[in-house]
């Protein structure tokens, strides 16, 4: 249970990533491209090689906390059997990527060994 005496966290926006495989990959891409267009939020390139604490190949979106009641239903609905991480952007990346995160489809296993405290700025979302 949380202290609700405690000063609430700041979330200065939002990640989500988008995980594959070599048979969604095509999948993936398309994706990628709707999201651009349909919610307006800064995608970076597929990743096919493991990154960071993602062990298998995803593509990242930052997004921020005014889009996250249009962005999270969407990707309930669309996310097409691929599985989604989303998290906040607070000052400590490893439990972002692990208390605070939302599952859509299957978990995978983080390796949260390899997470730096903080983000670096280019992370955060461009205000809009």
């Amino acid at each position: 249970m949380t202290d609700a005496t405690k000063e609430p966290i700041k979330i200065d926006g939002y990640h989500a990533h988008v995980y594959f495989d070599p048979a969604t990959r095509a999948h993936a891409a398309q994706l990628r491209e709707t999201i651009a267009g349909a919610l307006g939020v800064e995608c970076r390139e597929l990743s096919d090689e493991p990154r960071g604490p993602h062990p298998v190949p995803q593509f990242r979106f930052t997004f921020t906390s005014a889009q996250f009641q249009t962005v999270v239903p969407w990707l309930m609905l669309n996310r097409d059997g691929l599985d989604v991480l989303v998290h906040p952007l607070t000052d400590n990346s490893y439990d972002d990527h692990s208390r605070y995160a939302v599952w859509l489809g299957n978990p995978v296993a983080l390796r949260l060994n390899t997470m730096r405290r903080g983000y670096r700025p280019e992370q955060y979302p461009t205000p809009r």
